[in-house]
């Protein structure tokens, strides 16, 4: 298993790559903004993209999803409470100052407990919503993609249509902090950090109830 990240866009979002490396068979998690570089290391090292996996629907971690299904054929993955924020992407992206490609109609829609296979690899799902109604993280091995949910130090936003702080908390309560202490959390944007790290210093973990 290799897992690489790449920092993308003006937004500075994480874009992930989480390969097979026996088969050669990929996925992409979240394809922000100015993706490209992530498109030439599929293309350089020769790997087959099978999926494109949304955390959640913002326009800063679907942006390229359309590309990367154009040029891979790969399906696109989303829990169904975000599908409307995929589809109202441009709309979104307009209002923050950015011109958005069409959004790509999702081929499955996941729930807590699936499975997505990356060749001999298996992300579960997690639903863990608040920062977006259908936000979702992806567990692997000793590994987490959190996306917005939880940061180094820090929550995801809940001031956004769809976010609620009760609802993220609960999430990060009941399905992140009952991973094991040295889970590696990939986050949508910063240095990846530990679930063990976030439970003893994250200071929006430690008010009582959270």
């Amino acid at each position: 298993m290799a897992i690489q990240t790449f920092v993308v866009g003006p937004l500075q979002s994480n874009s992930y790559l989480v390969v097979d490396e026996r088969s050669r068979q990929a996925a992409v998690i979240d394809p922000g903004m100015e993706s490209e570089s992530v498109l030439e290391a599929v293309r350089h090292e020769g790997l087959r993209v099978e999926s494109v996996i949304i955390t959640h629907g913002h326009f800063d971690h679907v942006f390229s999803s359309a590309a990367f299904k154009t040029e891979t054929g790969a399906q696109v993955i989303i829990h169904p409470d975000d599908v409307p924020l995929l589809l109202e992407m441009p709309e979104t992206a307009r209002f923050f100052g950015f011109k958005a490609p069409p959004p790509p109609q999702p081929d499955r829609l996941v729930r807590e407990g699936d499975v997505i296979k990356v060749g001999e690899l298996a992300l579960r799902v997690l639903e863990t919503p608040g920062h977006t109604p259908g936000g979702i993280s992806l567990c692997l091995d000793n590994a987490v993609f959190v996306g917005d949910t939880l940061f180094a130090g820090s929550v995801g936003r809940t001031d956004l249509r769809g976010g609620s702080p009760d609802a993220l908390l609960r999430s990060i309560r009941t399905r992140l902090l009952t991973l094991p202490d040295w889970t590696v959390v990939y986050p949508g944007h910063g240095a990846a950090t530990s679930i063990g790290a976030e439970r003893r210093d994250n200071p929006f973990l430690q008010a009582p109830g959270s």
